[in-house]
C-alpha cells in the first residue's frame, strides 16, 4: 500500500479531526493508499502532547512551519490556520513542493485567493484541494447522484445553507472570527460559505448575479478582560443568486444562507432541490434521512422519507444498516483527497474535494455580495 506522509500545520479542532481519521484508516478496506502523520506544527506547544501521545509516527514537532516544510520526510500538508495566513502559508507549502489540503475560504479575500491560484498554476505537479465534508454524507451522495443523472428535470429553485447558533450568547467573548484583520470582510460567508457552495459549484451552477443582505447582529462583544470591543464581521448572510442550468441553459434562483445566529439551529447543513419532475431535500438535523417528492402531473403529491445507512462513496467496514456521523464524513473526505492524489481523478463527480477553481468562484460570489450589501443593488458575479 502506498503511504503519503503528512505534516499538520495548525493543531486545533480540525487538525485533531484529521488525525483521528488517520487513526481510523483501517475502516476503509478498499483503499490502496494511506496517510501517515510524521510532523506537526502549532504556534503553541500545548497542542503537541495529544498528537505525540497518540501517533508514534510523529518525528517532528515545531512551532515554525518553515521547519516542517523543510522536512524531506513530509510529502503533503494539511493546513488549518486563520484566514489572514492563508496566502503566505499556502503559497509557501506549494513552493516547498508539498501537496496540500487547505481550509476555506482559501484566502482572506479575492486578491489573496488570486495569488494562491497563481502559485498553484506555477507549480502544476502539486495537488491542492480545499476541505468540505458536506457532500460525503450518504443522503447527500444520493441527492448528488440524482443531480448527475438529471432526475429532477428543469430546475425550479435550489436552496442551500450552513446555519448554527454558536453566537446566540451575546456575552460570548470575541475571537478571531469576529475580527476583520483575521477573518476578513466576508465574515460568516468566508467561514461557512464554501460548505453551502460545494455542491452547486460542482454541478456547474455559477451565479450570474447576487442580491445580498448581510447582518451584523452583535456589534460589540466582551474581550475577556472586562472591556467591550467592536465585533466587526457579518454574523448572518442571505444571498439570492440567479444561476443558469448548464444542461438546458435556463435560469433559476439559488438562495444561500450562512448564519452564526440562527435560533433553533445547533449546526445544520441543508440543501433543497425543487425540480419539475422531482424534488429532494436534506438537512443534517436528520443526517441519515433524505426526503424525496416524486410526482406526475395531476396526481396527489406526497413527500417520502428514506432512511439511509452507511452507503458511502468509499467502502467502509461499518455495516450498511448502521448510521453515519460527522467523523465518518471527515474520513470519507480524506479518502477522496488521497484517492484523487494517487489515481489522478475522483472516484466520481460528487465524491471529490473542493478544487482551487471552485474556491475562486466562491470569492467572486462573496466579493459581489459585499458590493451588493454596500449598494443595496443586484451585482453581477460573472464579469
Amino acid at each position: 500500500m502506498q503511504v503519503v506522509r503528512f505534516g499538520i500545520i495548525g493543531c486545533g479542532l480540525m487538525g485533531r479531526e484529521f488525525a483521528s481519521a488517520v487513526a481510523r484508516w483501517c475502516h476503509l478496506p478498499d483503499m490502496d493508499v494511506r496517510p501517515e502523520i510524521v510532523a506537526i506544527c502549532n504556534r503553541s506547544e500545548k497542542a503537541f502532547p495529544w498528537f505525540v501521545d497518540n501517533f508514534a509516527s510523529i518525528r517532528q514537532s515545531t512551532t515554525d512551519y518553515k521547519e516542517l516544510l523543510a522536512n524531506p520526510e513530509v510529502d503533503a500538508v494539511y493546513c488549518a490556520v486563520p484566514h489572514n495566513l492563508h496566502q503566505q502559508f499556502y503559497c509557501d507549502i506549494i513552493i516547498a513542493g508539498k501537496h496540500m489540503m487547505g481550509e476555506k475560504p482559501f484566502g482572506i479575500d479575492k486578491a489573496a485567493n488570486d495569488a494562491i491560484l497563481d502559485c498553484i498554476k506555477a507549480h502544476p505537479g502539486i495537488f491542492v484541494r480545499c476541505s468540505s465534508e458536506f457532500p460525503f454524507i450518504p443522503a447527500m451522495q444520493r441527492l448528488c447522484n440524482m443531480i448527475e443523472q438529471g432526475e429532477f428535470g428543469e430546475i425550479i429553485e435550489v436552496n442551500t445553507g450552513f446555519v448554527h447558533s454558536s453566537d446566540m450568547d451575546t456575552s460570548k467573548p470575541i475571537n478571531w472570527k469576529r475580527m476583520i484583520k483575521f477573518n476578513g470582510e466576508y465574515g460568516c460567508m468566508g467561514d461557512l460559505g464554501m460548505h453551502a457552495c460545494h455542491v452547486p459549484f460542482r454541478a456547474g451552477w455559477m451565479p450570474k448575479n447576487v442580491r445580498a443582505i448581510l447582518s451584523n447582529l452583535v456589534p460589540e462583544r466582551p474581550d475577556g478582560k472586562g472591556e467591550m470591543v467592536p465585533c466587526e464581521t457579518w454574523d448572518n448572510a442571505t444571498l439570492l443568486c440567479e444561476c443558469i442550468n448548464p444542461l438546458d441553459g435556463k435560469p433559476f434562483p439559488w438562495t444561500m444562507k450562512t448564519q452564526r445566529i440562527a435560533p433553533g439551529e445547533k449546526d445544520s447543513w441543508y440543501m433543497d432541490f425543487i425540480g419539475m419532475k422531482k424534488c429532494a431535500r436534506f438537512n443534517s438535523k436528520n443526517t441519515n434521512s433524505i426526503e424525496i417528492l416524486d410526482y406526475t402531473n395531476g396526481e396527489e403529491q406526497a413527500w417520502q422519507v428514506i432512511d439511509m445507512g452507511h452507503e458511502t462513496a468509499f467502502k467502509s467496514i461499518t455495516g450498511g444498516i448502521f448510521e453515519f456521523g460527522f467523523s465518518d464524513s471527515i474520513l470519507q473526505m480524506w479518502a477522496a483527497y488521497l484517492y484523487e492524489l494517487t489515481h489522478g481523478k475522483p472516484i466520481k463527480k460528487f465524491a471529490a474535494c473542493v478544487t482551487p477553481e471552485e474556491t475562486a468562484l466562491s470569492h467572486k460570489l462573496f466579493t459581489a455580495a459585499l458590493e451588493s450589501q454596500k449598494t443595496k443593488t443586484t451585482v453581477k458575479t460573472d464579469e
